[in-house]
């Protein structure tokens, strides 16, 4: 065998171990059913004759709807939020705010507590931090309707003093539309 014959025996070898790799990756030939074996007697569907339609799905459950929570304080937490109170009514905000970051470090996703720290923040006169407080309160409040209303009536009122009544407006909406009835 000379050398042109064995680099083309080398060739034809790659060729069909790639064909054959190739195949094995593809999977199995696609092939298409045969239509069923007609039945005597069975009318076939000819020119003119309406070809039959599929029938209708039965239509969707109801998509389940989120059971209803309440958010609750903790006894330390509720403790804590009734100091926080006597200390913002005393005009102490600082300490009133340290108080109740004490409650979120012992429930971090109580809405509750996220909706007290933001009326200490709009009690103080800082009405961006308890808008702030007031859309986290929100977002951690799904299924709980009576504490939505009170977050989004916290940003309509943090709006409200930020001379934004329009979105003032919109909030206190939603805040209506999330009331429990």
């Amino acid at each position: 065998m000379n050398l042109r014959n064995s680099f083309s025996a080398v060739g034809v070898a790659i060729a069909a171990s790639c064909l054959v790799a190739c195949q094995s990756l593809m999977g199995p030939p696609v092939t298409r059913p045969s239509p069923p074996p007609s039945q005597p007697g069975t009318p076939q569907p000819g020119p003119g004759t309406p070809e039959p339609q599929p029938q209708p799905s039965p239509p969707p459950a109801p998509a389940p709807t989120q059971p209803q929570k309440q958010f609750r304080l903790s006894s330390a937490s509720a403790a804590l939020v009734k100091q926080a109170h006597a200390q913002s009514g005393k005009g102490d905000f600082g300490a009133a705010t340290a108080t109740v970051e004490r409650a979120l470090r012992i429930e971090p996703n109580n809405p509750l507590l996220w909706i007290e720290l933001g009326q200490v923040h709009l009690a103080e006169g800082n009405a961006p931090q308890a808008e702030s407080m007031g859309r986290k309160a929100v977002a951690l409040s799904v299924g709980d309707p009576s504490a939505q209303s009170s977050a989004w009536r916290l940003v309509g009122d943090a709006l409200r003093t930020r001379g934004r009544t329009l979105d003032a407006t919109e909030a206190y909406q939603r805040a209506n539309q999330a009331t429990p009835r």
